[in-house]
């Protein structure tokens, strides 16, 4: 889950992380209110989860609290790449004597975790790593021995961090690794983490990405979570405790393993190129469990999404063996009933197989179409999403 730039900030000032005081508001007679509380000039800052927000008019610099109301209006409601702007941090302003950054990443293909530290910050750190990768260091992190006082010096060395604020930004590095340990974080980003005239580093910025597979260890991040720009089929799913992820596609899908769905995404998305280039509408896997509860609330979903013109259903029995699955394909389009109106097409294999066929023919649903391979059952799917498109 990605933080929004307040909800990142809260979080490194819980940890100790020297931040500037702000206010997160919804109108912009609250944003003059919350410039007036803080009684110096302000930023007015566009709240949503995407990069670029300075280049979009997103971020303003207000000397009254005014000013800050008639910038807060001009940027609530904004589109940001695809993002609306429903909320706005008005937040101290600070003079800016240099900018560096800083950040702690999952390093998923080394298997590892990730220091990357910067004297040159400010600017998007994709185009620096590009045009000049020798002003980023990238400092690996053993997960067992972490982020301590001389690994934090060691960062910021290599990051060409001015002496005079090196102490100060090692300090500031070890609260960030314990921000991000403490959090389940697989992103903790400061862009731009800034020295102000009085050589004071403050973190200016926030990015955070929190571990959805750690939430079980941390209730209170369910708070976090933002419903106004939650995809409303990913909320449904996420309540009925579903793996699913919505594409922009027609061919529903429904797999049983993670590897088995992406393979599944991959051979729809290959037939897909032969009937008028349908796609797969979205990621669910249901894992060993396909129960007609499952079975069913993974259709609701699927069906649930007016771009789906067909369903493919692709299951390879094991713990869980076709049989059972069968039976909760059956029970869950009784279930549904007239909400089931979209066609699914079946591919079962493994374990109990020819049974869980069986149990398929003998029901004759006139929705369900039964084919034997991965691949022409994906081609069969496609062509009936072509058709009802």
């Amino acid at each position: 889950m990605d933080l929004y730039e307040y909800q990142a900030k809260e979080l490194f000032a819980a940890h100790g992380v020297p931040v500037l005081p702000g206010r997160t508001v919804e109108t912009a007679e609250e944003a003059r209110a919350a410039a007036a509380e803080i009684g110096t000039a302000v930023v007015v800052k566009a709240q949503v989860k995407t990069g670029g927000r300075g280049k979009a008019g997103g971020v303003k610099l207000a000397e009254t609290p005014d000013e800050a109301q008639e910038k807060a209006g001009a940027i609530l409601g904004m589109d940001i790449k695809g993002h609306t702007v429903h909320q706005v941090l008005v937040t101290e302003a600070s003079d800016i004597a240099e900018e560096y950054y800083f950040s702690f990443l999952l390093d998923r293909s080394n298997r590892t975790f990730l220091a990357m530290c910067s004297a040159e910050g400010g600017m998007e750190i994709e185009q620096l790593a590009v045009e000049r990768p020798d002003a980023l260091a990238r400092v690996p992190i053993d997960a067992i021995a972490g982020v301590d006082r001389a690994k934090a010096a060691e960062i910021v060395a290599q990051g060409k961090i001015p002496a005079a604020v090196a102490d100060q930004a090692a300090d500031v590095i070890v609260k960030l690794w314990e921000t991000f340990v403490a959090e389940d974080a697989t992103l903790v980003e400061v862009n731009p983490l800034v020295r102000d005239p009085q050589d004071k580093v403050v973190a200016l910025d926030g990015k955070v990405t929190l571990d959805g597979n750690a939430a079980f260890r941390h209730p209170g991040h369910a708070d976090l979570v933002d419903e106004r720009t939650e995809d409303p089929l990913e909320a449904k799913a996420k309540a009925k405790d579903l793996n699913y992820v919505k594409l922009d596609g027609e061919v529903g899908i429904i797999g049983n393993g993670a590897g088995l769905v992406m393979s599944t995404l991959d051979v729809v998305a290959y037939a897909g190129e032969k009937h008028g280039g349908v796609k797969p509408a979205n990621f669910l896997d249901i894992g060993g469990g396909a129960s007609a509860e499952v079975m069913a609330a993974g259709l609701d979903v699927i069906l649930g999404d007016p771009g789906v013109k067909s369903v493919f259903v692709n299951v390879f029995g094991g713990i869980t063996a076709c049989d059972a699955v069968a039976t909760g394909i059956v029970e869950a389009l009784k279930i549904l009933g007239d909400a089931a109106t979209k066609p699914l097409v079946v591919r079962l294999d493994g374990n109990n197989v020819v049974e869980g066929r069986r149990i398929l023919d003998e029901a004759n649903h006139p929705l369900v179409t039964q084919v034997g391979t991965m691949d022409d059952a994906a081609d069969k799917a496609a062509e009936l999403a072509a058709a009802g498109a």
